[in-house]
């Protein structure tokens, strides 16, 4: 990292937006040949833009606890279509050639369709477990992308989310546990909950985004033969830098478990985690 961009970096709040990201100081030539990070920066910043989506559906849901609708629509939206924009910013500054709005018009049509209030938990405490599965998927997700990138601008901004989403994870845990005095869901039930999201988040969110932003890049070449490869190809190298303890110990925290069922689960979830990868 150039001593400016440290020194930038150094000076930001945990406010920072776009205007205060330096992408004038972007090291084009160490990323701007690297394909798996255009694909996973272009994807992240699609799945972060489409919050509006699933906050509209959360607002709805929460209608009876307005501290929690407050909280969604002027900190966590707010903050995940920072990151979104941030992304979208850093794309079109390092690969100009992509075409970021017809790729992202293309996805949003097929996602919004996906982001249905059926989706949710069928009670308000299980969605919270829900909120935390994803907040573990997207904190993680970012912590590996810092440790990969490339490029010092990137990793700055993939810590900066990072931090957002992990913040945001304990806000959605601290609802849980309010929820839980009063629901009583039971491990088994929680247990339900954590299931169907991860197995969920397997297969939709980023090979959605993913599969737009290819076949836009690839135009009349694109193929999902192809584009499965590059999936495997990039899940590979993320994960060599995924943070397996990290996700585990943020999906099991709403469990509750004793310490030492804890210790006992951690090499099966460690094997499980590396399945979830692949």
């Amino acid at each position: 990292m150039s001593e400016v961009t440290a020194r930038t970096f150094d000076s930001l709040s945990s406010d920072w937006s776009l205007d205060n990201v330096p992408l004038h100081d972007v090291d084009l030539e160490l990323v701007r040949d690297n394909e798996d990070l255009f694909y996973m920066v272009a994807g992240a910043s699609f799945i972060e833009i489409a919050a509006d989506l699933y906050t509209r559906n959360l607002i709805e849901y929460y209608s009876d606890a307005p501290e929690i609708q407050e909280w969604l629509e002027t900190k966590w939206q707010h903050e995940e279509l920072r990151h979104g924009y941030v992304l979208k910013a850093y794309t079109q500054h390092v690969w100009p050639e992509f075409d970021w709005e017809r790729a992202y018009q293309s996805f949003f049509t097929e996602y919004s369709a996906m982001c249905t209030a059926d989706e949710l938990e069928p009670t308000q405490g299980l969605e919270m477990v829900a909120r935390c599965v994803v907040e573990t998927g997207t904190a993680t997700f970012y912590t590996a992308l810092a440790s990969q990138a490339t490029e010092p601008v990137l990793a700055g901004i993939a810590q900066r989310i990072r931090a957002d989403e992990v913040s945001h994870y304990k806000h959605f845990f601290q609802y849980f546990r309010k929820y839980r005095e009063t629901q009583n869901p039971g491990r088994w039930k929680v247990f339900g909950a954590l299931k169907r999201r991860i197995l969920e988040a397997r297969s939709s969110d980023a090979d959605c985004a993913l599969w737009h932003v290819y076949q836009v890049h690839k135009g009349s070449g694109a193929n999902r033969e192809e584009f499965n490869i590059l999936c495997r190809r990039l899940a590979k190298g993320l994960r060599r830098h995924y943070p397996v303890s990290m996700a585990i110990k943020m999906v099991t925290k709403p469990l509750d478990l004793p310490a030492s069922v804890n210790r006992m689960v951690m090499a099966p979830l460690t094997r499980a985690s590396n399945w979830f990868l692949r």
